[in-house]
């Protein structure tokens, strides 16, 4: 009975390890430089209302329940919508974080197709699905993100600096 147990136990522990690097690549795969170019494309991508007091905050035209949870899982705390907008450094902060789980996610779904990840992504952003953005409205936007992306990729790192 003990040496089965052991031998569980060595096995679950050789099993673990194995899997580790995979775990830790999986994670790994999304590169600051791809982060940053989603974030810009998600910027510039925004939605326009023309209204001030449209309910969204920052230029990446976020609602304030989504931003609870959001900075709640990247900065371990609940930022009100005011303290977003009035920190660009802290919404670009926590965009970015979001962007990376997000780019992550879809990477590993789409067997790291990145026109696909950042497709997903930006249906996501928008309507809080990966898919379903394939006709009128979130077609264009999803599309319009792609192409702002792309043009972000194609930049020289240096360009991509935070305060774009």
């Amino acid at each position: 009975m003990r040496k089965n147990f052991i031998g569980l136990l060595l096995g679950g522990v050789v099993v673990s390890l194995g899997l580790s690097p995979l775990l830790v690549q999986a994670q790994q795969q999304i590169s600051d430089a791809q982060v940053a170019a989603m974030v810009e494309a998600l910027r510039q991508a925004a939605p326009q209302t023309g209204s001030q007091n449209d309910g969204f905050y920052s230029q990446w035209q976020v609602k304030p329940e989504t931003l609870k949870g959001w900075s709640k899982y990247c900065l371990k705390k609940e930022l009100t919508p005011t303290q977003f907008e009035n920190s660009p450094v802290t919404a670009r902060y926590v965009v970015s974080c979001i962007t990376r789980r997000e780019l992550n996610q879809q990477f590993l779904a789409t067997n790291n197709n990145e026109t696909a990840a950042v497709r997903g992504v930006a249906c996501w952003w928008m309507t809080g699905s990966y898919k379903g953005c394939d006709s009128g409205f979130t077609a264009t936007y999803v599309q319009k993100v792609l192409n702002l992306y792309q043009q972000q990729r194609s930049k020289p790192a240096a360009s991509l600096s935070p305060r774009s």
